[in-house]
Order: C-alpha cells, then structure tokens, then sequence
C-alpha cells in the first residue's frame, strides 16, 4: 500500500506578500483593451502601415480603399476603430478625410503591454 505524503500550507508569509505594484483599474484597461481590439484586425494594421508610410505622413481615404481590395465603408469603419482607439487622427477636407498617425501613438502602442 502506498502512502501519498501530507502537505502542509506554506508557513512563509512573504510568499504570498502583494507585490507592490497596484493592479491595473477598470478604466485603464478597457483603454487598452480598445487598443489591442483595434490591432487585432489585419486590415486595420495595413491601414497603420499605409497612413504610417505614406509620403506626407497622412493618406487620403480615396487611396485606402484600393490596397486592401475592400470597398469604402468597409475601409472608412475599419479606420473609425483605428481613430476611437487613439492611434489615428481624421481630418475633414472637403468631401474627403485625411487620416495621420497620433503622434507618439505607435510608441505608446509598443509599451501597452510592458506596463502591465
């Protein structure tokens, strides 16, 4: 007959110490949450990419919709998620919009998770 061996709670009460670092709130991270919804998409990181590497640093709508062989509206809410997570800006000319990158978003972006 085998005997399994008693464990015994750990007695070591800086093993289970808080860690110092505050959990992260509520609203802190359905920000971010909004962040990483708007990434998960690859459509929505081409746009980044094309908005990122366009010439004057913004790109008209009208040239968006023929790189990713999606139609206009598809192409206008994929980028109004991108503009609502904080990593585009929009601005209306004319009958056109022309979408930039929110300065320092991308670098914002990169650290979402080291600061966890």
């Amino acid at each position: 007959m085998n005997s399994l061996p008693i464990l015994e709670p750990a007695t070591d009460e800086s093993c289970c110490a808080p860690a110092g670092v505050p959990a992260l709130g509520a609203e802190e991270a359905k920000q971010k949450a909004l962040v990483f919804k708007a990434l998960a998409d690859p459509n929505r990181l081409r746009l980044l990419s094309i908005v990122k590497g366009a010439g004057a640093g913004e790109a008209c709508v009208c040239d968006l919709t023929e790189p990713l062989d999606l139609g206009q509206p598809t192409v206008s809410h994929h980028l109004k998620i991108l503009v609502d997570a904080g990593l585009l800006h929009r601005e209306k000319r004319g009958t056109w919009a022309y979408y930039s990158l929110v300065p320092g978003a991308i670098e914002q972006t990169a650290g979402l998770l080291a600061s966890l």
